[in-house]
C-alpha cells in the first residue's frame, strides 16, 4: 500500500448530509414511484460528495433499482438550479460519452427531480489504488474522443471565460500566505504561472472539470462512468486527466508517471500542466478559508487538502526547495 503524500482525516464516502427518502413530501415520493413504475421499498443515500440534495438508489417492489436526485426550489434553490443544469447537460451528451443516461426529469411543484440510469458499480477506493486509477485515466481518453468537438445543442463557456477570475485568488494568498513549505518564497512565481492559464487551456473538447473519486463509477461490466455534469466547459482535451490526478497524488501514487504515459499529454509541455496546477491551487486554498456550510461540514477540509496536495505537486514539479 502506498503512503499518502498529504495525510487527511476526511471521511471519504461519508462526507454528504443529504435529504433522505422520508424527507421528501408525499407528492414527490408518489411522483417518483409513478416514474419508476413500482413502489419504493428501500432507499440508499449517496454518502459521498458535498451537496445536501436528495441523491439515492431506490429499490422497488418489482426488484428494479433507480438512481434519483431531487431538490426543492424554495428550500434548496442553489441545488435545484444545479440539478436543472445537470439535467440539461447530461441530456445533451452523445451516446458514446462515458456517463449514466438521463431517463426523465420533473421540474414543477417547487421540485427539481432527476431520474438517472442505475448502474451496478462502485466508486474508486480511497486511498486510490493503481488499478482503479488506470481504469479512470483510460476513461478520460474515451471521454475526450467522444466529446471532441462538443455535442450539438450543449452550450458551454470556454475554459478561459469560466475560470477568468481564478488567477486573482493568488492576490489573497500573497497577502496572507498559508503555512506551507516553500510557499512564501515561491508563491509569486506560482501566481505568474496561473495568470497564463489562457495560453494553455484552449481547445475544442467538452471538459467535465469536476472529476474526482466521488463522481466516478467503476461499473461491474468494466465501464467507467463520470457523473455530476454541472460544470463542463470547452477546453483542452487533457485537462480532465490532470484534474483527476489530484486525489491520487495526495494518496501517494506516482501521477507524473501516469501523465508521461497518457497519449492525451504526449505533446503537452510540462509547464502547461504546471500552469493548471497553479491555477487550481489558489482556488482550493482560498475556498478553504470560507465559512463551513452547515449542510456540508467536510467541504472546507476537502478543499484545504486538495490545495495542499496541489501545492506539494507543483513544488516538486518546479523543483522548488
Amino acid at each position: 500500500m502506498t503512503s499518502p503524500r498529504v495525510p487527511t482525516t476526511i471521511p471519504h464516502g461519508r462526507t454528504a448530509r443529504r435529504l433522505e427518502w422520508t424527507h421528501l413530501p408525499p407528492h414527490v415520493r408518489a411522483l417518483v414511484e409513478e416514474r419508476c413504475g413500482s413502489a419504493v421499498v428501500s432507499a440508499r443515500s449517496q454518502g459521498a460528495g458535498f451537496t445536501p440534495g436528495f441523491a439515492s438508489v431506490l429499490t422497488c417492489e418489482d426488484g428494479s433499482r433507480h438512481f434519483v436526485k431531487a431538490a426543492s426550489q424554495k428550500a434548496q434553490r442553489m441545488f435545484a438550479e444545479a440539478y436543472r443544469e445537470e439535467a440539461r447537460k447530461l441530456g445533451a451528451l452523445p451516446d458514446g460519452a462515458p456517463a449514466p443516461r438521463l431517463l426523465w426529469t420533473h421540474d414543477a411543484d417547487d421540485w427539481m427531480v432527476l431520474g438517472i440510469e442505475y448502474v451496478e458499480s462502485r466508486q474508486p477506493g480511497r486511498p486510490w489504488r493503481p488499478e482503479d486509477l488506470t481504469r479512470c485515466v483510460a476513461m478520460t481518453e474515451q471521454l475526450a474522443a467522444a466529446l471532441t468537438p462538443p455535442p450539438d445543442g450543449l452550450v458551454a463557456d470556454d475554459f478561459a471565460t469560466e475560470f477568468d477570475a481564478w488567477p486573482a485568488y493568488w492576490d489573497a494568498l500573497l497577502a496572507a500566505p498559508p503555512d506551507l513549505p516553500g510557499f512564501a518564497g515561491h508563491a509569486p512565481e506560482a501566481a505568474s504561472l496561473a495568470a497564463r492559464f489562457g495560453e494553455v487551456t484552449a481547445g475544442s473538447t467538452l471538459v467535465h472539470t469536476d472529476i474526482r473519486d466521488d463522481n466516478l463509477l467503476l461499473a461491474a461490466d468494466g465501464r467507467v462512468l463520470l457523473c455530476d455534469w454541472n460544470w463542463p466547459v470547452v477546453g483542452a482535451a487533457w485537462l480532465d486527466t490532470v484534474l483527476l490526478l489530484i486525489g491520487p497524488r495526495g494518496d501517494g501514487l506516482d501521477v507524473d508517471a501516469v501523465l508521461a504515459a497518457s497519449p492525451l499529454l504526449a505533446e503537452v509541455p510540462a509547464e502547461a500542466v504546471d500552469i493548471v496546477i497553479a491555477l487550481v491551487t489558489a482556488y482550493f486554498l482560498v475556498s478553504a478559508r470560507q465559512p463551513v456550510p452547515p449542510t456540508s461540514p467536510h467541504m472546507r477540509d476537502a478543499q484545504r487538502w486538495q490545495g495542499e496536495v496541489c501545492w506539494d505537486w507543483l513544488r516538486e514539479r518546479r523543483q522548488w526547495a
